[in-house]
Protein backbone atom coordinates (compact mmCIF):
# COMPACT_ATOMS: atom_id res chain seq x y z
CA UNK A 1 0.00 0.00 0.00
CA UNK A 2 1.61 3.83 -0.80
CA UNK A 3 2.03 6.01 1.88
CA UNK A 4 -0.58 8.54 2.76
CA UNK A 5 0.31 11.64 0.97
CA UNK A 6 -1.11 13.79 4.28
CA UNK A 7 0.87 13.78 7.40
CA UNK A 8 -2.22 13.34 9.55
CA UNK A 9 -6.16 13.74 9.42
CA UNK A 10 -6.09 17.11 10.25
CA UNK A 11 -3.88 17.64 7.13
CA UNK A 12 -6.06 16.08 4.96
CA UNK A 13 -9.05 18.00 6.00
CA UNK A 14 -7.54 21.08 5.36
CA UNK A 15 -6.86 19.77 2.12
CA UNK A 16 -10.08 19.73 1.41
CA UNK A 17 -11.71 22.43 3.45
CA UNK A 18 -8.23 25.09 4.03
CA UNK A 19 -8.36 28.79 3.38
CA UNK A 20 -10.39 31.74 3.45
CA UNK A 21 -13.54 31.19 1.71
CA UNK A 22 -14.42 27.38 1.75
CA UNK A 23 -15.30 26.72 5.56
CA UNK A 24 -18.08 30.01 4.50
CA UNK A 25 -19.12 28.71 1.49
CA UNK A 26 -19.77 25.21 3.46
CA UNK A 27 -20.91 27.14 6.34
CA UNK A 28 -24.39 28.63 4.30
CA UNK A 29 -24.88 25.68 2.32
CA UNK A 30 -25.31 23.21 5.60
CA UNK A 31 -28.63 25.47 5.61
CA UNK A 32 -29.79 23.61 2.63
CA UNK A 33 -29.17 24.45 -1.05
CA UNK A 34 -28.48 27.21 -2.74
CA UNK A 35 -28.15 29.22 -6.14
CA UNK A 36 -24.92 31.21 -7.00
CA UNK A 37 -26.40 34.14 -6.77
CA UNK A 38 -27.47 33.01 -3.05
CA UNK A 39 -23.98 32.15 -2.11
CA UNK A 40 -22.54 35.25 -3.07
CA UNK A 41 -24.54 37.22 -1.49
CA UNK A 42 -24.47 35.52 1.59
CA UNK A 43 -20.29 35.46 1.28
CA UNK A 44 -19.48 39.08 1.85
CA UNK A 45 -16.12 40.16 0.03
CA UNK A 46 -15.90 37.27 -2.23
CA UNK A 47 -15.10 37.96 -6.05
CA UNK A 48 -17.23 36.35 -8.73
CA UNK A 49 -14.06 34.38 -10.13
CA UNK A 50 -12.47 33.42 -6.49
CA UNK A 51 -16.45 31.48 -5.62
CA UNK A 52 -16.60 29.84 -9.19
CA UNK A 53 -13.04 28.31 -8.66
CA UNK A 54 -13.56 27.15 -4.66
CA UNK A 55 -16.90 25.68 -5.79
CA UNK A 56 -15.68 23.58 -8.56
CA UNK A 57 -12.63 22.52 -6.17
CA UNK A 58 -15.53 21.90 -3.48
CA UNK A 59 -17.18 19.47 -6.19
CA UNK A 60 -14.05 18.19 -7.58
CA UNK A 61 -13.51 16.96 -3.85
CA UNK A 62 -17.06 15.48 -3.66
CA UNK A 63 -18.14 18.04 -0.62
CA UNK A 64 -20.33 20.00 -3.20
CA UNK A 65 -22.39 18.94 -5.49
CA UNK A 66 -24.01 21.25 -8.95
CA UNK A 67 -26.99 20.88 -10.45
CA UNK A 68 -28.01 22.33 -13.51
CA UNK A 69 -31.50 22.76 -14.25
CA UNK A 70 -30.74 23.13 -18.16
CA UNK A 71 -33.08 26.48 -18.14
CA UNK A 72 -32.73 30.03 -19.70
CA UNK A 73 -31.98 31.86 -17.88
CA UNK A 74 -29.26 29.54 -16.50
CA UNK A 75 -30.71 27.86 -12.74
CA UNK A 76 -27.78 26.08 -11.12
CA UNK A 77 -27.86 25.05 -7.17
CA UNK A 78 -25.18 23.95 -5.07
CA UNK A 79 -25.93 21.46 -2.11
CA UNK A 80 -23.77 19.64 0.47
CA UNK A 81 -23.28 15.96 -0.60
CA UNK A 82 -22.93 13.73 2.36
CA UNK A 83 -19.18 13.78 3.18
CA UNK A 84 -19.79 17.37 2.69
CA UNK A 85 -22.72 17.40 5.80
CA UNK A 86 -20.26 15.40 8.05
CA UNK A 87 -17.66 18.04 7.36
CA UNK A 88 -20.07 20.53 8.47
CA UNK A 89 -20.78 18.59 11.47
CA UNK A 90 -17.00 18.47 11.87
CA UNK A 91 -16.94 22.51 11.74
CA UNK A 92 -19.82 22.96 13.66
CA UNK A 93 -17.63 23.08 17.36
CA UNK A 94 -15.65 26.05 15.32
CA UNK A 95 -18.70 27.81 14.33
CA UNK A 96 -20.03 27.96 18.57
CA UNK A 97 -16.60 28.95 19.81
CA UNK A 98 -16.34 31.51 17.25
CA UNK A 99 -20.38 33.08 18.38
CA UNK A 100 -18.95 32.53 21.79
CA UNK A 101 -15.68 35.13 21.40
CA UNK A 102 -17.07 36.83 18.59
CA UNK A 103 -16.40 40.25 20.95
CA UNK A 104 -13.09 39.43 22.20
CA UNK A 105 -11.77 38.69 18.66
CA UNK A 106 -13.00 41.75 17.38
CA UNK A 107 -11.42 44.00 20.27
CA UNK A 108 -8.10 42.06 19.42
CA UNK A 109 -8.43 42.70 16.15
CA UNK A 110 -8.90 46.53 16.47
CA UNK A 111 -5.50 46.36 18.23
CA UNK A 112 -3.87 44.47 16.49
CA UNK A 113 -4.90 47.41 13.22
CA UNK A 114 -4.60 50.24 15.97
Amino acid sequence: MAPSPFICGLDATLHVMGGKWKPLILHFLAGGSLRYGELKRSIRGISHKMLIQQLKMLERDGVVSRTDHGEIPPRVDYALTPLGHSLCEALRPLCSWGDRHTEMIATMLEKREA
